[in-house]
């Protein structure tokens, strides 16, 4: 075989090996931006359930307070 096929022939082998490296990398890029959005969905509900917790908590304080006051036992007040 002449150079100049040779050449061709290492480069086509090359290109085919660097074309399934790329199918590989493709598919785990997908499934990483399936993972990351499923992380997402998952703080985003964390999210959710802190703002909830807090607002049950600025309640209870509330409730609290009025309970001290009646019985007065408030210091420094």
């Amino acid at each position: 075989m002449s150079e100049p096929a040779d050449v061709a022939i290492l480069t086509y082998e090359l290109m085919k090996r660097m074309n399934a490296n790329i199918q590989v990398l493709s598919l785990e890029v997908g499934d990483l931006k399936m993972r990351i959005s499923a992380i997402e969905d998952h703080m985003s509900g964390l999210t959710v359930s802190m703002a909830h917790v807090t607002s049950r908590l600025d309640r209870v304080d509330e409730r609290m307070g009025r309970i001290e006051r009646r019985l007065d036992l408030r210091e420094g007040e």
